[in-house]
């Protein structure tokens, strides 16, 4: 069965204050301007996910919520596995995914997904925030497909994405 992973880093956070812990820091004006950006080119593209994977963390939480007012509701999970997540952790969860999920975006963070994309596409690419790469593979589940061949099909960036697409 063909699958499509969209591995999504979250959106642009605030460092403004230091009492925050790393957990709890919010979107900036930025981050809020840019996800629903990056949320209208994945629906115009027709690579709306079927589920959605995320940390727990508030800057994830907040991303999905700007991404989801954009498109149709889809299942989402938030979990502290996925906080400063990487390959290991979401090939441990992805046993938990339903097979019938064709399509699976994961929100987190760096460097865990920058070190996740550059694995299932052979190469380093930097990921910043809001930035969205999305892979082909096939597998019966999605463990399997994870531990196979994996191509990347787009890079999606918000300074790359003209206003015409932008909600």
């Amino acid at each position: 069965m063909q699958r499509e992973l969209l591995i999504a880093r979250h959106a642009k956070s605030s460092w403004k204050s230091n009492a925050i812990d790393d957990h709890s820091r919010p979107l900036n004006a930025r981050g809020q301007r840019d996800a629903p950006v990056v949320a209208a080119a994945l629906l115009q593209a027709d690579l709306w996910p079927d589920r959605v994977y995320s940390s727990d963390a508030l800057r994830t939480r907040e991303t999905w919520a700007k991404m989801a007012a954009v498109g149709p509701d889809r299942p989402v999970h938030f979990d502290r596995r996925l906080y400063l997540a990487g390959m290991p952790e979401v090939l441990d969860w992805a046993s938990e995914w339903p097979d019938d999920a064709k399509r699976v975006l994961v929100l987190g963070h760096n460097p865990g997904w920058e070190e996740m994309a550059a694995r299932l596409a052979g190469r380093w690419q930097e990921m910043t925030t809001s930035n969205i790469a999305i892979f082909r593979g096939h597998g019966a589940t999605w463990p399997e497909a994870l531990e196979d061949a994996w191509q990347l099909v787009r890079w999606l960036r918000p300074r790359e994405i003209s206003l015409e697409e932008a909600p």
